[in-house]
């Protein structure tokens, strides 16, 4: 429970070190945070005393960078300001550890690949431990039943999250560790599933036999959201076809004359003047021979090389577009393996097609291209040589190979990319996602346009299905009829009761294992959901749904959703889909969206480029504030520069602040510590206390706005301004040594430091929370990070005016210079003075005069005067002797 502070209060005498220093005080405070449950969440609660975030769940695939530092201390910092605001923080953590990348990682790290037809191996111990970090190419990595190749997936992601753990307990984020999960876990599955199916009841999931986008490398379907659009060099050939009227040929340009057997009508736009008149007619195609018509369509290019291009089936997701409005046959000539099917088809009836298919069958699209290109050059109905060209092309974002497009039997959810509305209400299902996003908070405001254009651009349904191993199973078997003939229309539904379940060992109801795959029997159901159809669920099973209902209650809708800016499309979209289809509402009221860390070329760090920075070295290297300093310099959704210099310069700031501290602690000595407004008499200190007053203020403001970057900007200000003028005007007098002072401007003095200690030590404790909990220890019981937030209540009746701390830290300034300037110590005696200050300010300057005598060491005459200037100035001083050097 958060500590409330208040003023006025007396406390023990301050137990400040000797020696101030940040070596060891991360591993000392882990430990105690760790001990005291300091950062643990409160079951025992009611939802509006709650702030709950929707924390990222990390892909397990490998190593954490720098980029994951930054945005993940741009969620600690809101979780650390709201547990001082006194909120009841729910700040979980998760590992997203199923999917390709997870496969990918084991299939190099142990060297082996997954076979579905091998009986399990049990106590089977892989070939190779990754131990140097070798990869091992896929004809080299030995074949294991699905079972064991689950088993070490799931080995390495239990060893990887360790070191997640690790390095977030390093970075000081304040999570409750006791709430975690693995979107591979027993409860994910369970959430997973059971939303399926109660999905797939309503009518919101489905499976269709399509054509869709499939990654032959990884041998999977691919969602919409998954793609990656990437230059790839082609070359245009131009083909000839033949009018069937004789009256000559149609030459169309196309990158993939490898698909020239797939095609199924030539289309053009229906207001291209050109081919008015063949629409409708029908042409032969080159090389093959086989009959297509000529037909229209308005998404034809008429500006694109001869405005008429080959439907085929399927060379992009423009040729699926034209086979579905024109209702064109299907023709599919590429496997899922990424070569060309091992038969000619009965469509190819001329001898010399069905030997130039022949000479196709089998290959890879890149060896088939070479057979039809040379095969159409001695014809002569190819025209001239390819023009080499650099075309956009569709590739799963993880993979290294164009997508194909394969027909193939698949799992759907509606996300409002087909036309779709739901009973019972007026609008479509894509216009309900987009009244979401207009309820929605997105932080900044203008990544709301992300979302909208991504809504509006959906053009299938979400496709959930993965032909995969290693995730979490769709949970349906399929009965099979007595002639054997599997019927997928009418799956085995398993109650929700026995969730979760694996399809490939478990058994529907009313079946036993004898008749898996048997006529009479049953078929599982061998695909896996996409990794998102988990994770767009982290609300929900971090929030204990269907496990733990009080906790639901407490924390669902959660207030904030934490993320990249890249996976808009992906995880926030996914996730508003699925409660907005479950709980018809939001996941959370706010999201949060972080730019991204570029490198010193100011490309976007990512692993697949090679660019990244690991983060461990960096925090042992300039300590974990220092780091953390630099990723709340940054704003949300703005992309930052990798900045070591910027790390040197939250160091600097965490070492002043334990000095600074040590100062205004120590002037009680062995006396009791005292922090009472009503002290501060001195116009100096109340000037001080006025600009802490607007500080609070503004950092405050800043935090509830989520511009985090903006409340450290504010602070730390301030507390340079604290240590480089207002300490030196006043440490003398501080110290009780100015024969000018008396008792209360003494106290005056140290009371104004303490209480500015006391403030900046929280304001500062979201950022260097290490330094400022080692700070707070020397004078208060309990933890920084569950105290209060500084307010400005008891602070206002003894602000003065701001403007005084300003002239005064001006003078101090360019007197100071005058003996930077004559390269002689700061404690050379002034024997006169005289500063010029703009007119409005010299009267102000008076308000410190006796500050400024003694931190000067002005031993004669101090004048103040008013003058046509800018800003202060010495217009006239006279320097005595410097102090004798002592004898060592």
């Amino acid at each position: 429970m958060t500590q409330t502070i208040a003023y006025p209060a007396t406390l023990p005498a301050p137990k400040v070190p000797a020696k101030t220093t940040l070596d060891g005080i991360e591993d000392k405070w882990r430990a105690r945070w760790t001990e005291d449950k300091t950062y643990a969440f409160n079951p025992e609660t009611t939802r509006e005393a709650v702030y709950s975030i929707d924390t990222p769940p990390p892909t397990v695939s490998g190593s954490l960078h720098v980029g994951h530092v930054f945005s993940y201390t741009h969620t600690d910092l809101v979780a650390r300001y709201q547990r001082m605001r006194g909120k009841n923080v729910f700040y979980p953590m998760g590992w997203d550890d199923n999917g390709l990348p997870t496969e990918r990682r084991v299939q190099n790290y142990f060297g082996v690949r997954c076979d579905p037809s091998l009986p399990y191996v049990p106590n089977f111990k892989p070939p190779y431990e990754g131990g140097e970090g070798k990869s091992i190419k896929n004809a080299d990595q030995v074949p294991i039943s699905r079972k064991n190749f689950v088993e070490l997936c799931e080995k390495l992601t239990a060893e990887d999250e360790k070191q997640f753990e690790e390095l977030w307990r390093t970075l000081g984020l304040s999570i409750d560790w006791s709430y975690t999960m693995q979107t591979i876990g027993a409860r994910a599955q369970k959430v997973a599933q059971t939303f399926f199916l109660r999905n797939l009841a309503r009518g919101e999931a489905y499976q269709a036999d399509a054509p869709g986008l499939w990654d032959v490398t990884f041998q999977t379907a691919v969602a919409q959201a998954e793609l990656e659009a990437r230059d790839y060099p082609g070359a245009y050939h131009s083909l000839a076809f033949h009018r069937e009227d004789g009256k000559g040929d149609i030459v169309i340009e196309t990158t993939r004359p490898e698909l020239l057997g797939a095609c199924c009508a030539l289309v053009a736009h229906p207001d291209d003047e050109r081919y008015q008149d063949v629409f409708g007619s029908f042409v032969t195609s080159p090389g093959f021979d086989v009959r297509v018509p000529v037909l229209a369509h308005p998404m034809a290019e008429i500006d694109k090389g001869s405005g008429i291009a080959m439907c085929c089936t399927f060379g992009d997701l423009v040729d699926v577009q034209w086979w579905r409005d024109l209702q064109l046959p299907t023709r599919v000539i590429i496997r899922k393996d990424g070569r060309i099917t091992a038969e000619v088809p009965d469509w190819v009836t001329s001898e010399r097609g069905r030997a130039l298919f022949e000479s196709a069958c089998g290959k890879t699209t890149f060896s088939a291209r070479k057979a039809v290109v040379e095969a159409l050059q001695a014809s002569g109905e190819m025209l001239g040589e390819p023009k080499p060209t650099q075309r956009m092309t569709n590739f799963y974002e993880k993979g290294d190979k164009p997508l194909e497009i394969v027909a193939s039997r698949q799992w759907y959810i509606r996300n409002g990319g087909a036309d779709f509305t739901r009973p019972g209400k007026s609008g479509t299902l894509r216009e309900e996602f987009l009244a979401r996003g207009r309820e929605l908070d997105f932080v900044p405001d203008f990544m709301r346009v992300r979302y909208e254009n991504w809504v509006n651009g959906l053009n299938s349904d979400w496709l959930i299905s993965r032909q995969r191993f290693f995730g979490v199973p769709l949970p349906l078997w399929y009965p099979i009829d007595e002639s054997g003939e599997t019927d997928y229309n009418h799956p085995l539904i398993p109650s929700e009761a026995v969730l979760p379940i694996d399809p490939t060992t478990d058994v529907p109801a009313g079946f036993d294992e004898s008749q898996r795959g048997k006529p009479g029997g049953f078929e599982a159901e061998v695909d896996i959901m996409d990794t998102w159809a988990t994770s767009s669920l982290t609300p929900e099973i971090y929030s204990g749904c269907l496990f733990d209902d009080a906790l639901f209650a407490a924390t669902f809708p959660m207030d904030l959703r934490p993320q990249g800016q890249d996976i808009i499309r992906t995880w926030l979209f996914s996730t508003v889909v699925r409660s907005h289809l479950e709980f018809d509402e939001l996941p959370w009221r706010q999201a949060a969206l972080s730019g991204w860390i570029l490198d010193p070329d100011h490309k976007k760090m990512s692993k697949s480029k090679g660019n990244v920075v690991t983060p461990m070295g960096l925090l042992e290297k300039h300590s974990s504030d220092a780091v953390r300093y630099w990723a709340a310099s940054a704003r949300l959704g703005t992309d930052a520069a990798f900045d070591e210099a910027q790390m040197k310069v939250g160091r600097r700031l965490a070492i002043k602040l334990l000095n600074a501290s040590k100062f205004a602690l120590s002037m009680v000595g062995d006396g009791e510590l005292t922090l009472d407004p009503s002290l501060v008499t001195v116009e100096v200190d109340r000037a001080l206390i006025a600009s802490l007053v607007e500080v609070i203020k503004s950092a405050t403001k800043a935090f509830d706005a989520m511009d985090h970057a903006r409340a450290l900007e504010t602070t730390e200000s301030f507390f340079w301004t604290l240590c480089d003028d207002y300490l030196e005007l006043v440490k003398d007098r501080a110290y009780g040594v100015d024969s000018w002072a008396d008792e209360a401007g003494v106290t005056s003095a140290r009371a104004t430091l303490a209480l500015a200690i006391d403030a900046v030590v929280r304001l500062l404790a979201p950022f260097l929370p290490f330094t400022c909990e080692e700070v707070w220890s020397w004078y208060r019981e309990g933890s920084v990070h569950l105290a209060s937030w500084p307010t400005t209540d008891a602070l206002e009746a003894a602000a003065g005016n701001p403007e005084i701390l300003r002239v005064a830290g001006g003078a101090l300034s360019v007197l100071r210079k005058v003996k930077s300037d004559a390269k002689v110590s700061q404690r050379t005696p002034f024997v006169s003075a005289t500063v010029e200050f703009p007119e409005a300010d010299a009267a102000l300057a008076e308000a410190s005069r006796e500050d400024l005598v003694a931190a000067n060491h002005v031993e004669g005459s101090l004048e103040f005067v008013g003058a046509s200037v800018e800003g202060p100035q010495v217009a006239v001083s006279e320097l005595g002797e410097p102090p004798a050097k002592p004898v060592k």
